[in-house]
Formats: structure tokens, sequence, C-alpha cells
């Protein structure tokens, strides 16, 4: 049986992704699904960078205002209902389109990661959260590199809720997932955009004194007025967890937005380090004249070709 098609663009944050989305997905009649983890949750439009309301209705969006804020998603979530979307889009005669940038969710549903069906340990969870705390996150990290190499080498040392859980799976005797032989489940074209380091950095800096402009802090201000706690998974993400930190006076604004625009380049550089993982990615380079109307002319040009193959 035939695989599945699936176009994929992916890049570091504010590289222009969702503009060469929107774009195929016109000219091939797609339909895009969102591989960014935060999209899904409604009331955070600002801070999330999320599509307006015109181009969410440009062309089919899925996976983006399915939950509310204080809801848990995770990356078996994300595959699941991703291979659904991908099976039903490709039954409406439509182009499946994923576009998004975080870097787990990408790879888990190309590769098909099995994830572990272990049931949650709330009691070891305590325990590995204070070992956390008081050892630092690199000793838990090193601890679950004894464990389980192979989920650590899909972590990142500081992200200590997935390395808890990966913990409290390998711990149970089984393994957060099992990677196959690099053959993707699906038939699939992976476009990367990438710029050079210090332009990244520029269009980082100054997309968050657009969220600011915007009303970044009195979205965040409104989450926690509704309820939403600050610890919950969503309000720990880039923009709301600093921008909570300042509402509740554990520093000034000023040292908000800087550590925001700091986290956003850290995370870039991780997500860089993620695209590393998948050598199947064809990269186009956005430069300062922002040439996008070229790559996603090459882009059009490259699909054509693979579909004239066929």
């Amino acid at each position: 049986m035939p695989k599945e098609r699936v176009v994929v663009i992916l890049g570091p944050t504010a590289t222009g992704k969702s503009y060469c989305g929107i774009e195929l997905a016109r000219r091939f009649r797609g339909e895009i699904i969102s591989g960014d983890s935060m999209l899904v949750y409604r009331q955070m439009n600002i801070g999330t960078a999320k599509p307006s309301e015109d181009e969410l209705h440009i062309v089919p969006h899925h996976l983006v205002n399915i939950l509310p804020p204080d809801a848990s998603y995770s990356v078996a979530d994300f595959q699941q209902q991703a291979t659904e979307l991908v099976h039903q889009i490709t039954l409406r005669g439509n182009l499946p389109l994923l576009v998004g940038g975080t870097g787990l969710y990408i790879k888990a549903l190309l590769e098909d990661y099995r994830f572990s069906s272990v049931e949650e340990n709330p009691e070891l969870r305590k325990r590995l959260e204070a070992y956390a705390r008081e050892q630092g996150s690199d000793r838990l990290f090193d601890w679950l590199r004894k464990e389980d190499p192979a989920a650590a080498s899909r972590l990142h040392p500081n992200d200590v809720r997935r390395v808890v859980r990966a913990l409290e799976t390998a711990l149970s005797g089984d393994s957060v997932s099992q990677e196959k032989q690099l053959e993707l489940k699906f038939d699939a074209v992976v476009f990367g955009l990438s710029m050079e380091r210090d332009f990244l950095y520029e269009r980082i800096n100054h997309r968050v004194d657009r969220m600011l402009e915007e009303g970044l802090e009195e979205e965040v201000r409104s989450l926690l007025k509704a309820g939403v706690p600050s610890n919950c998974l969503s309000m720990k993400s880039l923009g709301y967890r600093q921008m909570a930190e300042y509402l509740t006076g554990q520093c000034d604004l000023a040292t908000a937005v800087d550590n925001i625009k700091k986290g956003t380049r850290h995370f870039a550089k991780r997500q860089i380090t993620w695209y590393k993982k998948m050598p199947y990615i064809h990269w186009f380079t956005v430069d300062r004249n922002l040439n996008y109307e070229k790559i996603v002319a090459d882009m059009a040009d490259r699909l054509e070709k693979k579909v004239k193959r066929m």
C-alpha cells in the first residue's frame, strides 16, 4: 500500500514558515496541520505568534485553537491527531501541509515514534522533581542518560518536565519511545527555512517588540485574571512565563522583556540542533531581502516535479 503524501515546512522561530505554508497550500489545494505545540491553545494568540484570523481562513488550518489554555498536550497526542488528519485530508483529495517548528513533534510524526503506555506514577514523579530542584537539571539529565540513552538523545537537559516523564517511564521498566530506522512513515517532502544567525536574532528581537506593542502584557494579565494557573504547561512557555513573572512582581518589565528575547534566541538554537537530526530536510535560506517569493516558487517547482514522477 503506498504511503500517504505529506509536505512539511519547518525551521526556527521567526523564519516565515506560516507565509510559505499558506502560499503552497493555495497553489496545491492544501490544508495546513500546525506542528507548533503552542498553537493548540485558545486565547493565547500574541505570545504564540499565531496566524491572524484572516490567515487562518485563507486555507483550512488544523490543530489551532483546539484546547483551553490550562489543558495538557503531549507529543503523543499530536502524533495521533496529526496522523488521522493526514489520512482525512488525503481522502478529501487535498494535500496535507505540516507547518511548524516543534522539532520533537515533527520528528515523532515523520519517523513514527512508538510511545510508552506506562501509567503515570505521581509519587515517583514528585521524587524526581524534588531531585531536579535539589541537584539541578544537569544531574537529572545525567541520570536519564544512564537509564535510557535513546530518550535522552531526543530531549534537552533543561526540559525538566519531559526529562522527569522519561525517567519515570524508564524506572518503571519501559522506555519513552523506540525509533524505527530512518524510514519515514509518509511519502514526505520536507522543506526547511534557515537564516544567517545575526539576521535571525534581529528578527526574533523585533518580533518580541511587536508582541509587546500588540498587547502581550494584557493577554497574559487576562489569562491570569481568568484563573489560568501560572504553573500550567502553556503558561510555562516562552513569553508567557516571563510576562507572568513580571505581573506577579518577580521582576521588572525590562528584565522580563530581556528574558523573553534571550529565551527565544536560545529556543531557536535548540530548534536548529533538533533539525540537524533530520537529514532528509531540503533547506532554503531566507536572505535580508526576504526572498520568500523565490523560495515558494522553488518549493512549488520541486513539488510539481515530484508529482509528475509519480
